[in-house]
């Protein structure tokens, strides 16, 4: 059992709906990066997704592709995003980490190497975006072999032909993007999500977990009514690229997991 699906069960549980939160890793610096991600636990986050950066995100809208380029500018690299996990590890065992990105960097890496690098730094689960089911192979089954979850997404145009597929080899949660297009580029409209979770449920035990287009503390709660839990990371990555402090940063996630977990 991973981090991650031992928190699901707790989360289940107590009858509690899963609040994620995004970063990107090395925004605005990899210190600042450190501090916000070293606050989320204590903010109400259960799950924490970090952002690999990587120079041509297709799935990231405006906000996520500029703090990924900010990143990359300062240096950002694979190996100083798991470093950062080290470093968040050492006072934190429990809370699940996913890593989000795309395969470029990992494949330059290696599969192997990556993996085991991954493991040992505390990495729990992976979404990578861009490598479909029939490259199950290539990554995700591996990732399985060494003990990570492999979180797949699904989406408004994923038909009832082609959702089997998507499941086959997911585990941890399913993550369900409820609009179609870029992050941040539109609002979730919780009665339009509901129908979506419903027939993804019904052919999974996984957790569902909504994202995209949550904003507010009350698209948080209606979302996560409807679902396992929901996402949040271009409006948390915006307000740090306002040049908000980190505490007041936290100060509005906490708004956010407070809003999820009262679904």
């Amino acid at each position: 059992m991973t981090r991650i699906d031992a928190k699901f069960s707790a989360l289940k549980d107590d009858g509690k709906k899963a609040f994620v939160a995004y970063i990107m890793a090395g925004d605005p610096s990899v210190e600042t990066s450190l501090e916000l991600m070293k606050g989320l636990p204590g903010a109400g986050v259960d799950v924490i997704e970090l952002g690999l950066p990587f120079t041509d995100p297709m799935a990231d809208g405006p906000t996520i592709q500029e703090a990924g380029q900010r990143a990359l500018a300062g240096g950002m690299t694979l190996d100083k995003t798991l470093d950062m996990v080290r470093e968040f590890r050492k006072d934190d065992a429990e809370t699940p980490i996913v890593l989000m990105g795309y395969y470029n960097p990992i494949y330059s890496r290696g599969v192997s190497r990556f993996l085991n690098e991954a493991k040992e730094a505390g990495i729990d689960g992976l979404i990578i975006v861009d490598l479909p089911p029939e490259e199950d192979d290539e990554l995700c089954i591996p990732a399985q072999k060494a003990g990570l979850n492999f979180i797949r997404l699904a989406t408004p145009t994923t038909d009832d032909k082609r959702l089997p597929k998507v499941l086959e080899n997911t585990s941890g949660f399913v993550y369900y993007v409820s609009i179609t297009g870029i992050t941040g580029a539109a609002a979730a409209e919780a009665q339009e999500v509901a129908p979506e979770v419903k027939r993804i449920k019904s052919q999974t035990d996984l957790p569902v977990i909504v994202g995209f287009g949550i904003r507010t503390p009350e698209s948080a709660e209606s979302i996560a009514g409807i679902a396992d839990g929901c996402v949040v990371g271009s409006a948390i990555v915006g307000e740090l690229a306002s040049g908000r402090k980190v505490e007041d940063v936290l100060a509005f996630v906490k708004t956010l997991s407070d809003g999820a977990h009262r679904a």
